[in-house]
């Protein structure tokens, strides 16, 4: 395994990115209230992407498709994490106490094709194997704004929230998983299957805000490794 950042004591938590930018990657704020918490919490963190070209390119400053232009999911993924970062593929749940997941709609895109195919879509196969390995080794699972639907694609359970937003509940629903609506300044925490998740960006809200329910998901994906 590669080496991890922030206190050399601290619990190990694999972060897993999807991209650069929220409109085909991972959402940057997000990552970066992701990282920033999980260090202010005294983790050992180590960032993951999938070594494959993006399903497209979006010009974030037109919000459309970039005919012609191609990228790396893990180089677009290295511009959030300084270069710290290792392919998806390498990721055991082993070498980690936790699992944390930011969202963007790379993870609809590049992480799984819930994007294109709703709740036939298919999950990255690595992902899909980390997944189930943190759920099988009982390993707490911190995931945020789409990720949640995702995971529940790959799981086919899970107590989530991703909000309010009736189709993506719907979806999650129709997967397997329960919905629990929930203010983005707050969390959900299903203790059985020890799954933690928060809105973000699935409402359109202050950053602030977005940041309030990562924190709180952080935290509490913390406090499971530490048995609280």
């Amino acid at each position: 395994m590669s080496h991890l950042s922030g206190n050399p004591q601290g619990p190990r938590v694999a972060v897993i990115l999807s991209g650069c930018g929220y409109l085909d990657g991972a959402e940057i704020n997000e990552a970066v209230i992701s990282l920033l918490a999980l260090n202010r919490g005294g983790a050992q963190v180590r960032c993951y992407a999938p070594d494959k070209p993006q399903m497209h390119v979006v010009d974030h400053l037109t919000g459309q498709p970039s005919p012609g232009e191609s990228r790396n999911v893990l180089r677009e993924s290295a511009r959030i994490a300084r270069g710290q970062i290792a392919p998806l593929s390498e990721l055991s749940a082993d070498d980690f106490d936790a699992l944390f997941m930011p969202g963007g709609f790379g993870v609809a895109k590049n992480l799984s094709t819930f994007a294109v195919d709703g709740t036939s879509g298919q999950v990255d196969p690595d992902l899909a194997r980390v997944l189930k390995e943190f759920r099988d080794a009982g390993k707490p699972i911190g995931a945020v704004c789409i990720s949640p639907a995702v995971l529940v694609l790959a799981l086919g359970e899970g107590e989530v929230t991703i909000g309010s937003d009736p189709g993506t509940a719907g979806a999650i629903e129709s997967l397997g998983g329960v919905h629990h609506v929930c203010p983005v300044d707050d969390i959900h925490v299903d203790t059985r299957r020890r799954i933690v998740t928060a809105p973000a960006f699935m409402e359109d809200v202050q950053l602030a805000t977005v940041a309030d329910g990562i924190e709180k998901a952080v935290a509490a994906t913390l406090e499971l490794v530490a048995g609280r």
